[in-house]
């Protein structure tokens, strides 16, 4: 197993590499500096405040080569701040980007978490029960709603949550956040369970397809043949058996609980990193931009190579070589 995560490793370390690459050459050669500096300072900025923007963002050096100092160049100057975590400051404000990831984590997180731990088990549950009654009339309606649910955009969950919840009855805030623990339930209930309805219906249907396909399996037909009842059986056989696609489409997820929910933080006023991203989006704020995608891409090869070690211990019949 060290071996094969080693190897791994090396893959994800070469994967990081070339995304900071393709950062570079998005963020750096296809928008020249003074670009940069005019979105941030404005069209009508003098000559002489878009030289000295530069300077202190160190984008006045060379792009790939100087033969004065090959290591003085913007191009290494990018893979040191992304490799050694020191993401200097915003291109929109000079606020230092670490210090605004700081802040964006925790907001992030009171929405992201319970949406995880409340969505999984949900789906799981749901999908035990529409495939234990297969063919069934229960099994028919349920795959017609999470049809139906997958159909309707996340945005109509936010505007008619929104609306009837905390518009109509009330019940919470439409928007804002506050992290105090006496009214921070009430702020991050409504986009939780707007996350929920939103996220169910593709959740459950393909958690359904693969109970579904475990239950033919002939470990299943062999345990029923000795007795045992379909509650048994989905429980005790098909649910632990399932646990790899089921695990695969979890770490999928994991990323987005530390980089935040974009659209539900943004219709929410929820100041997590996705509001962090549409803002920098809006701003035209580089600097930020090319963090936040890095830490995805991070965070992602991290998960697939967590999930493999994750194989082997669901199911023994996984080696790693």
């Amino acid at each position: 197993m060290l071996g094969y995560l080693l190897r791994r490793t090396a893959w994800g370390a070469a994967t990081v590499l070339g995304v900071l690459l393709f950062l570079f050459a998005l963020f750096f050669l296809y928008a020249t500096p003074q670009d940069v500096a005019r979105r941030a300072l404005g069209e009508k900025a003098p000559p002489e405040a878009i030289a000295q923007w530069l300077v202190n963002h160190g984008y006045d050096k060379p792009a790939v080569w100087n033969p004065a100092d090959p290591l003085d160049t913007r191009l290494a100057e990018h893979l040191r701040r992304m490799l050694l975590f020191d993401f200097g400051r915003s291109d929109a404000d000079d606020v230092p980007i670490a210090q605004r990831l700081r802040d964006g984590v925790g907001p992030s997180l009171s929405v992201t978490l319970p949406l995880f731990t409340l969505g999984l088990p949900l789906a799981l549950s749901l999908a035990l029960l529409v495939a234990f009654f297969r063919e069934t009339y229960i099994d028919r309606v349920g795959v017609v709603l999470c049809v139906l649910a997958m159909s309707v955009s996340v945005l109509v969950y936010i505007l008619g949550g929104q609306y009837l919840l905390g518009k109509l009855l009330r019940w919470f805030p439409i928007s804002g956040f506050d992290p105090a623990p006496s009214v921070l339930l009430r702020f991050v209930a409504l986009p939780v369970l707007v996350g929920l309805l939103a996220g169910v219906g593709a959740n459950v249907r393909f958690y359904r397809a693969v109970f579904l396909e475990e239950s033919g399996r002939d470990y299943v037909r062999t345990a029923r043949a000795k007795g045992a009842g379909d509650a048994r059986v989905m429980a005790r056989h098909v649910l632990p058996n399932a646990l790899i696609p089921v695990l695969t489409n979890v770490v999928v997820e994991i990323p987005f609980l530390f980089t935040g929910s974009i659209l539900l933080e943004s219709f929410f006023g929820i100041p997590g990193l996705g509001s962090i991203t549409v803002d920098a989006i809006q701003s035209n704020d580089f600097a930020t931009l090319r963090v936040m995608v890095y830490l995805g891409a991070l965070l992602f090869i991290a998960g697939q190579v967590l999930t493999d070690v994750a194989y082997t211990l669901v199911d023994p019949r996984v080696r790693l070589g």
